[in-house]
């Protein structure tokens, strides 16, 4: 009986041991809750409203082997299996890096073109308001991150949604062989657009441009640019209504203007064509009332055989 008893003490104290384990570890998920919630509070001051538009990591996949052009890459973000985020473009990086001249003693200026790789790792968040598409290559020497945003605007006709990228962010690694070559303090740096508004579209389209596109990205000394070039886009960050199917397409300025110049000499040429076309039955119908009229000789002397 002793025994029992000592055992059921034993059992008791573990159960009441693993009680208060539990319940320290719920007082520290709920701590560790609190300063989450207080973190977010503080990085979004307008409260729960501007919490709800926190993005979260997402299903991702690397699609690019479904481009028929070896230059242009396809990646998807998902969001409980489908679609969030789809991107379709051509990118490349011209980078200034600095190396020794041929005798080592002076410092040149080289470039280098940098492709953004097929096989590249992706990361994606889909928010109501925000995205972000992350791309690694190469053991993550170099990294893109785009970030769009939707937003409203006041016009003359309302209020307009709009959604843009407004931010991309670079990070490469000059130490890396591929596109460096022997580059000078080499090492890992970051290059970050300055108040961008990009690929500005309406809500609940896509934007498509085929031009190429060149967005600036400044390093931290502001002693270099970076030149990012886009081009073969086309981008759906919001609001997919079809499982990786774009929306209703928003051409960009460039490629509307292009298509403008293509199809104005066209239109023109229409133009010419249909007014010939007037001239010559409006000539044949004169022709043919005029035709029918009696002439009058312009011989006067004729004048005395009529009648």
């Amino acid at each position: 009986m002793a025994g029992q008893s000592v055992n059921i003490a034993q059992g008791i104290a573990t159960v009441c041991e693993s009680g208060c384990r539990l319940r320290q570890l719920q007082r520290k998920g709920d701590k560790s809750r609190r300063a989450r919630t207080s973190r977010q509070d503080h990085l979004n001051p307008l409260g729960p409203e501007a919490a709800a538009r926190v993005v979260a990591e997402q299903e991702v996949e690397n699609l690019s082997g479904l481009s028929p052009n070896p230059e242009k890459d396809i990646f998807a973000v998902k969001e409980n299996g489908k679609a969030c985020l789809v991107a379709e473009f051509a990118a490349k990086f011209l980078v200034p890096y600095y190396v020794r001249d041929a005798n080592y003693v002076d410092v040149i200026t080289e470039q280098a073109d940098i492709p953004l790789s097929r096989g590249a790792e992706i990361k994606g968040k889909c928010g109501t308001n925000e995205s972000e598409l992350e791309l690694s290559w190469l053991e993550k020497a170099y990294t893109l991150r785009l970030s769009f945003i939707k937003e409203g605007h006041n016009t003359s006709r309302g209020q307009e949604v709009l959604w843009k990228m407004n931010k991309v962010q670079f990070v490469y690694d000059t130490s890396e062989k591929t596109y460096f070559k022997e580059a000078v303090t080499p090492g890992k740096h970051t290059a970050n657009s300055h108040q961008l508004s990009a690929l500005v579209t309406p809500a609940g389209k896509s934007y498509v441009c085929q031009a190429q596109q060149t967005i600036h990205l400044y390093l931290s000394d502001h002693q270099k640019s970076i030149d990012f070039l886009l081009s073969e886009v086309q981008i759906q960050p919001f609001d997919i209504t079809n499982d990786f199917a774009f929306s209703e397409a928003h051409k960009c300025p460039v490629d509307q203007r292009e298509q403008l110049e293509e199809t104005l000499p066209l239109i023109l040429g229409l133009i010419l064509g249909l007014i010939i076309v007037i001239t010559l039955c409006v000539y044949h119908i004169h022709h043919k009332l005029t035709a029918n009229q009696v002439q009058l000789p312009r011989d006067r002397s004729q004048y005395k055989h009529m009648g």
